[in-house]
């Protein structure tokens, strides 16, 4: 079946779906978008719903068997799951992100991360890796000519097809002369990386058009998305990209000894130049202000003291955050670990702007902290997988009790692997009166 079939397919799905959803709740797909959507604002505006608001999620391959590299090369089937749990369990958000295309990836060679499906077996789960691809004695380089950093170090080390692009002579000066370096893109090196990088671009091209605007397309059936990762956003905190995806976790660690003065000055200009590429949001948007989702994961109590939160990692990630407010987005920090009374620092920013996305074991503290300033979207732990139903329903009762006074929950839940949609559509139904204000 061509792309272009499915596609057509899918949409005729969609509308069938449609008549269907409007004919069994009595009201029309924009009622139940606004329904939930007013649910979600209310919370970041510290207005209080109707009831506390629900984001689900099921591991796609437990829900309906397929494998975890449908994602990378099964677009259409992995849309259709994800639609199937919006419409069985009626989350107040739904969500539709696709990672990359996998063909594209293997035919550049990426070697940053192996996903299933590709390097690993279908039913593996995408693992990052991490490592110095850019060495310690490169700071200068990168502070002083990032686009040759980028395109002689950076993309050489992290794409085998791009390995040619290492042989570049500097090209900050070449005002004159191009013409000398002509031969070396006759190379068969340069003529190989060229058909990768065709090849790669009709894989892409062809991936996207199957996935298409997969949050629209929901929105259709009554659902608002979450939370977008925003292209004309300036990302999260500067820190995580550099220590993640340049110096690695044991080179970011020696450099907060070694060379401090150069790590913040890194970290200040991968923000600066984000921020000069951002653009603001659309007014006209549907849901405006839209939410843009970031996530973080060096900032917490296991990776650095207080002193060095204050000192590297906050300073970058307040500035974003301000930035994404003045632009007309709601930031959606996704703080992965345990962050305890670090969350204090979100008070320094405006209020009923900001929706704060933390562990379970942040909740109680968080709430004391942020309550009447920054709404909560609090996610149940990893372990609620393995949990009965009976055992989530009761955690989840008892989050409500202890954080859902006055609004400004949300909860994010992991439903077990094995249960059965019968009973998770019943424990929703449960929840849902019982998180009614």
């Amino acid at each position: 079946m061509t792309s272009r079939t499915e596609i057509a397919k899918y949409r005729k799905e969609n509308l069938l779906l449609k008549k269907q959803i409007e004919k069994r709740t009595g009201k029309t797909v924009e009622q139940l978008y606004k329904e939930r959507a007013s649910r979600i604002r209310d919370v970041i505006e510290l207005r209080v719903p109707d009831r506390v608001p629900f984001s689900i999620i099921v591991e796609p391959h437990a829900y309906s068997g397929i494998p975890n590299s449908a994602a990378y090369y099964d677009p259409i089937t992995l849309k259709r799951t994800m639609r199937k749990m919006a419409l069985d369990l009626e989350p107040d958000t739904a969500e539709a992100g696709f990672p990359s295309c996998g063909d594209a990836m293997t035919e550049l060679d990426i070697r940053n991360f192996v996903w299933p499906g590709g390097p690993k077996p279908p039913d593996y789960e995408f693992q990052f890796l991490e490592g110095e691809y850019m060495k310690a004695d490169e700071y200068d380089m990168f502070l002083n000519d990032p686009s040759g950093f980028m395109i002689r170090r950076y993309l050489p080390r992290v794409y085998g097809a791009l390995t040619p692009l290492a042989k570049l002579p500097p090209l900050d000066s070449m005002f004159m002369g191009l013409e000398g370096l002509t031969p070396l893109f006759a190379g068969p090196e340069f003529r190989k990386m060229a058909r990768h990088l065709a090849r790669a671009g009709r894989q892409m091209e062809k991936f996207r058009k199957i996935v298409g605007d997969a949050y629209e397309e929901l929105a259709q059936l009554g659902f608002p998305p979450f939370a977008r990762f925003a292209p004309g956003g300036v990302g999260g905190a500067p820190f995580d990209i550099l220590t993640s995806f340049l110096r690695g976790m044991k080179g970011s660690m020696l450099d907060m000894y070694r060379r401090p003065d150069k790590l913040i000055r890194a970290c200040e200009a991968i923000l600066e130049r984000r921020i000069a590429n951002a653009i603001p949001a659309d007014p006209a948007e549907k849901d405006y202000p839209p939410r843009v989702g970031m996530p973080l994961w060096r900032g917490d109590l296991v990776f650095m003291s207080e002193a060095q939160f204050k000192r590297f990692y906050w300073p970058g990630l307040k500035k974003s955050l301000q930035v994404h407010v003045d632009l007309g987005y709601v930031p959606v920090p996704f703080f992965e670990a345990k962050f305890g009374d670090r969350l204090e620092c979100l008070l320094e920013l405006p209020k009923g702007k900001i929706l704060a996305s933390i562990e379970a074991v942040d909740a109680v503290r968080a709430k004391e902290i942020l309550g009447g300033h920054t709404g909560l979207m609090v996610r149940v732990p990893n372990s609620s997988k393995l949990w009965s139903l009976g055992q989530l329903e009761s955690f989840v009762k008892d989050l409500i009790d202890k954080c859902g006074k006055n609004g400004g929950l949300i909860i994010f839940i992991k439903m077990p692997d094995k249960a059965r949609i019968e009973d998770m559509q019943a424990m929703m139904q449960s929840l849902k009166e019982y998180g009614r204000y």
